[in-house]
């Protein structure tokens, strides 16, 4: 399906990265479930070099079990080279959405946890480098990234990591 698979929660940032890292037009409303289908788009990287990036509906928990969009979406994943997790920098515990949306994946397809991940925290425009840094302490073991989509931070050393996933 593409390179780069999107996963998170519902309105983390997928779509909104996807509609500036490329010329795809995704949906993006301030509600649950805007994504009811996969969006492809075609990210342009340096030398002329290029990935696709696949906008994957929000997984909820339980969505292994059929909650929300369940499998109908999770199936979608599989057809992806990498993953990068998206969870905005306002959630409650990141960590934890970290280890719900990995779980989630284990429950359906225990392989998916072979392929390659990235962590981005989005919206990250909202902090400041104080608690950025904070914020980092409690960070999973996978290489992550502060971005905003909205103010383009960091979009470029976010494609750096992806790219450097994808070439592994």
């Amino acid at each position: 399906m593409a390179d780069v698979g999107l996963v998170g929660f519902p309105n983390a940032g997928k779509s909104t990265l996807l509609s500036v890292v490329s010329a795809a037009k995704p949906e993006i409303a301030d509600y649950p479930f805007t994504t009811l289908t996969p969006n492809l788009g075609i990210v342009s990287y340096r030398d002329n070099r290029s990935f696709v990036m696949a906008d994957i509906p929000g997984i909820i928990e339980g969505a292994s079990e059929g909650k929300g969009l369940g499998i109908r979406f999770l199936r979608h994943i599989e057809r992806n080279s990498m993953l990068l997790f998206m969870i905005p920098c306002d959630s409650d515990d990141i960590l934890k959405e970290y280890q719900v949306l990995l779980n989630e994946l284990k429950q359906y397809n225990p392989e998916l946890l072979d392929k390659n991940r990235i962590l981005a925290i989005t919206k990250s425009d909202m902090i400041d480098d104080e608690l950025m840094e904070e914020m980092k302490l409690t960070l999973p073991d996978i290489p992550s990234v502060f971005v905003s989509s909205v103010a383009n931070k960091n979009i470029d050393k976010l494609k750096d990591l992806i790219w450097l996933g994808l070439n592994d």
